[in-house]
């Protein structure tokens, strides 16, 4: 699968247009890593806890993206992009979306 954020494959031919194609997943805070954060916190710097989480959600989201491309006939995702938004007060969703369409 070929996953872009333009809106054209370079040296192919968009020959179909599917349409929308998503993926999303939704993380909530974990006990222990809020701890570790908190502590990050006080002594500056990273929270590599969070960076971690946020990099699992994102490649969950575009996992699922692609199967939703796949189930619907694409070989190429464009104009791929992220959302996020705050569910509750610890839950956030990421949502990855783009045009599904067919390259030759």
């Amino acid at each position: 699968m070929i996953i872009t954020t333009s809106d054209q494959v370079e040296g192919k031919a968009i020959t179909k247009t599917v349409g929308l194609v998503k993926g999303s997943t939704i993380r909530a805070r974990h006990l222990g890593r809020d701890i570790m954060a908190g502590l990050r916190g006080v002594v500056g710097g990273e929270i590599t806890e969070y960076t971690k989480m946020m990099a699992e959600a994102r490649e969950q989201a575009i996992q699922r993206m692609t199967e939703d491309a796949e189930k619907q006939g694409a070989n190429a995702v464009v104009g791929m992009r992220f959302t996020t938004s705050m569910i509750m007060s610890n839950a956030a969703e990421v949502l990855a979306y783009g045009t599904g369409v067919v390259v030759g």
